[in-house]
């Protein structure tokens, strides 16, 4: 940044408004003021060359006098604040005042009353002032730097809290007519381009046993370490090893521990961190620091005193990310491990006798940076024999168990659950490091045992049900870190995969469980799922009992049911699972019996899958799925675009890379482990499919062929005759593959198509059946309504019955037979009668009881004789039907 940009920066950051570019000019000093004016306030008259020359002069007696008077007068007149049209000249003679304070003492009052006067806010008469004098304001404040060289303790400390007063600006004393205030962030964006920062950092040197001076600079450059810019000037300025170094030099007010912690974690956080670590990773930096977080962490009591003591430990924390900071050899690796380990660890080291945490936010955020260090220092090997020596595997697995009750906890509920939870993560990385020390300790039965506990069990359960996502988010955090514990313990390594046994595939099983519907809730069950497919590749893939059992306990169909989901982030790792697991004969059946909605089955999901990748990838296929380019049948959008270009023979092409970054290859695994042969519920596109999936090994060499081939092209060398031959072969067999396939899903194609409108045909026969039916139907409905409605009709009817009877008659009678007639006369109907007609009786109560001796009594007497009797009330809510002769 420029010094006019940074200028017109901090005016508009005060004013608002636009930045107006204005040419450098000088105005002349002298100014004519009213005595109105000087009463209110304005300015006196001041030549200040005048000043200046006489300040240059040393050739009369009593020239001391004269120049310390006209200085006197110069503070009186300026005593509201510096003009920034004066700064050059005023601070030329704040220089010449330093200058002669090394032979003329009685000059340090002279300095120390213009800098007082620094710390008042700067004036401007135009509001372009603050961009013309911008370069004039900013060397001025470079001078404070250079001054704090003068061996004066009050220059110095004032100098500081000039600095200081940057940052608490104090309004002048009087209005100024004519003048205003120079925005308030002026003078640190002045001091920036200055580069103060820099020369406040090389005077801490001069220093060395001036406390009260020191801790007035270090004031100072917590203020200044505030901005990017200046942590960039005081890191090229060594400020952080230079500051580190003298964290434990005596200093009773505590003010010089605070304040120099306070600037480290500046420069961490607005410069390069890199370069900061860089410059604290040495062997007196690190003693520094090791030494005041003892002194903190024994003798530490008060709030300040805790969160101190945490901050210098988060300072170390970030150094020990650099394997080159000597830790060990400062003897600071081994004190952590001892400190984070004593409380669950019975040492008798003098350090900790007597220590113990309580239950403050400070001693728990401790505890986890504790557990969080081991993390970063274990990843450097030297450190393994003193995390044994330390206990670091028991101590962390008094952690990895069910509280127990009735015991005196220093650590609150949840504060203790949290703890379990770094605990876990640390275990996680400490123990495929230790595995002895692991083993020795039960840790497979342990960590089993308590993530059985975490699944069904007590205080987790309750915690869930109860209270907030938070507390849910640590249990399956929990969880996951446990899980990640067990994988990297098993893989590669069968005697513990066998102790995992079928507890730890019982827990799996009933992870894999959860409802589908949480993996959306983005509390870590995602985090969790994984964790578990992590641990079935670990734990239980190569151990024929524990995948026999996974597949007894129908771990296939769970595997399966999830990637049903059809979730992308799983869809690799359970693809890459099935395809070990389909080594085991028994897997096979189970595959095939699985079932998924509307009756899936696993060959169908697996070939959509394979049609989605495809899609996403941007593979060539017409819309029945059909090969379109038979020379590159599986060439994705990305291959079309990028350029084939000669690589090292350890360098892996296009083609090959394809197989690693997309999930056709693991598909193609599965489904060849099936056979190809034989899957149920394939529709006809999945057979279309299927005929690309099962090439997929033979197009994917021919690509890999073709790779070679253009290769050589572009390298523009000829193969011989027989090598150039064998190449065009190879494409060729790959060409007409591709084309083999097309012509049999073209047939496959067409006889689907045959086929679909052959059952067209059958189900419109079936409807002009049906629609025929319903004609002939209507039609006779329609016949019936007209002779019950209609006497012509029905007389047409009686005719044509008559005359059907008649002509279904022999015209010739056989000799000595009998003829029946099979109409009724006098019947007024159509319909065919048969012999008996059953009626039900009409109800006594409508009839208005018995009918013994009434006239239709005597004309129509009932078959068993007698006449109509009395019934009883009581015996006519069922009637009884009863049959007559027609």
């Amino acid at each position: 940044m420029s010094v006019a940009e940074a200028a017109a920066t901090a005016e508009a950051q005060e004013a608002g408004g636009k930045i107006r570019p204005s040419s450098l000019r000088r105005i002349p000093v002298i100014g004519v003021v009213t005595q109105d004016e000087e009463a209110q306030g304005a300015f006196k008259t001041m030549d200040l060359n005048r000043v200046i020359s006489l300040l240059e002069k040393t050739d009369k007696d009593d020239l001391e006098e004269k120049q310390l008077k006209s200085v006197k007068k110069l503070v009186q007149c300026y005593q509201n604040g510096f003009p920034l049209r004066d700064l050059a000249q005023i601070f030329k003679i704040l220089n010449l005042c330093a200058e002669k304070i090394e032979n003329q003492p009685h000059f340090i009052e002279s300095a120390f009353n213009i800098l007082k006067l620094c710390s008042l806010p700067f004036l401007k008469k135009k509001v372009s002032d603050e961009i013309t004098y911008a370069e004039d304001a900013a060397n001025s404040i470079a001078l404070l730097g250079e001054l704090m060289k003068i061996p004066n303790s009050e220059l110095r400390i004032q100098i500081c809290k000039c600095i200081v007063d940057f940052y608490h600006a104090e309004p002048p004393k009087k209005h100024i007519t004519g003048y205003q205030q120079a925005s308030s962030s002026y003078k640190i964006k002045m001091a920036e381009v200055g580069g103060l920062a820099k020369t406040m950092v090389q005077s801490l040197g001069l220093l060395e046993n001036q406390l009260v001076e020191k801790l007035w600079v270090l004031k100072a450059l917590q203020h200044l370490s505030t901005s990017e810019v200046n942590c960039t000037l005081m890191m090229k300025a060594q400020a952080a090893s230079g500051i580190c170094a003298h964290l434990n030099d005596p200093d009773p007010s505590g003010q010089l521990l605070f304040r120099s912690s306070e600037i480290l974690w500046n420069l961490l956080e607005k410069s390069s961190k890199e370069e900061i670590i860089q410059q604290l990773s040495n062997l007196e930096c690190l003693l520094a620091l090791k030494e005041v977080f003892k002194n903190l962490f024994m003798r530490g009591f008060s709030h300040y005193d805790r969160q101190l003591r945490n901050d210098i430990l988060v300072i170390t924390t970030i150094i020990a990310q650099n394997p080159g900071a000597p830790m060990i050899e400062c003897g600071f690796t081994r004190d952590l491990i001892l400190f984070a380990t004593f409380n669950e660890v019975k040492s008798q080291n003098p350090l900790v006798k007597g220590l113990k945490f309580s239950n403050s936010y400070e001693d728990f955020e401790l505890k986890k940076l504790l557990f969080n260090i081991i993390v970063i220092l274990c990843k450097d090997l030297p450190t393994i024999q003193l995390l044994i020596d330390g206990k670091v595997i028991l101590a962390l697995f008094t952690y990895v168990k069910k509280p127990e009750k009735h015991k005196i906890i220093e650590w609150s509920a949840a504060q203790y659950e949290e703890l379990q939870l770094h605990a876990i993560a640390t275990l996680s990385s400490v123990a495929p490091l230790l595995t002895e020390e692991y083993m020795l300790c039960q840790g497979n039965a342990r960590v089993l045992a308590f993530l059985e506990w975490c699944e069904s069990e007590g205080v987790f359960k309750n915690t869930i049900s109860q209270s907030d996502d938070k507390e849910e988010v640590i249990v399956l955090e929990i969880q996951s870190d446990i899980l990640l514990i067990l994988s990297s313990l098993c893989e590669h390594h069968i005697p513990r995969k066998e102790m995992f046994g079928t507890e730890g595939v019982d827990i799996i099983l009933r992870v894999m469980k959860t409802d589908p519907t949480k993996l959306q809730s983005g509390l870590g069950y995602n985090v969790l799922l994984f964790s578990t497919l992590d641990s079935i590749w670990c734990c239980i893939l190569g151990c024929y009992p524990s995948e026999d059992y996974f597949l007894e306990k129908e771990g296939i169909f769970l595997l399966l049911d999830l990637l049903a989901l059809n979730q992308k982030k799983f869809c690799n790792l359970i693809l890459g699972i099935m395809v070990e697991f389909c080594d085991n004969p028994k897997t096979t059946a189970h595959v095939n019996a699985w079932r998924g909605k509307k009756d899936q089955t696993a060959a169908s999901l697996l070939i959509k899958l394979w049609r989605k990748e495809e899609k996403e990838l941007g593979v060539k296929r017409d819309k029945h799925g059909m090969i379109i380019d038979t020379k590159k049948p599986l060439f994705t959008s990305f291959q079309e675009e990028q350029k084939i270009m000669p690589l090292p023979a350890n360098c892996p092409t296009l083609a090959v890379m394809d197989v690693a970054e997309n999930i056709r290859a693991k598909i193609y695994a599965v489904l060849g482990k099936l056979d190809f042969e034989n899957l149920p519920g394939l529709s006809a596109e999945d057979f279309v499919t299927l005929c690309i999936i099962h090439r997929y090994l033979d197009f994917k060499i021919g690509e890999i062929w073709n790779e070679i081939y253009e290769e050589i092209k572009l390298e523009k060398l000829r193969p011989v005759t027989t090598d150039k031959k064998i190449l065009e072969a190879i494409t060729t067999a790959s060409e007409n593959i591709g084309k083999m396939v097309a012509s049999l899903q073209s047939e496959m194609i067409e006889s689907q198509a045959h086929q679909d409108v052959q059952s067209e045909q059958k189900v419109y026969t079936k409807i002009q059946a049906t629609h025929k039916q319903r004609e002939l139907a209507t039609k006779s409905w329609e016949n019936f309504l007209a002779r019950t409605s209609n006497a012509k009709a029905l007389k047409k009817a009686k005719r044509l019955q008559e005359k059907a009877i008649e002509s279904s008659r022999y015209s010739e009678h056989p000799p000595n037979a009998v003829f029946h007639r099979t109409d009724i006369k006098g019947l007024n109907t159509t319909v065919p009668s048969g012999r008996v007609v059953t009626v039900e009786s009409t109800p006594a109560r409508l009839l208005g009881g018995p009918l013994a001796d009434t006239d239709i009594a005597l004309k129509k007497l009932p078959i068993r004789g007698g006449a109509l009797q009395k019934v009883k009330a009581v015996k006519t809510v069922n009637e009884s039907k009863k049959s007559v002769p027609t």
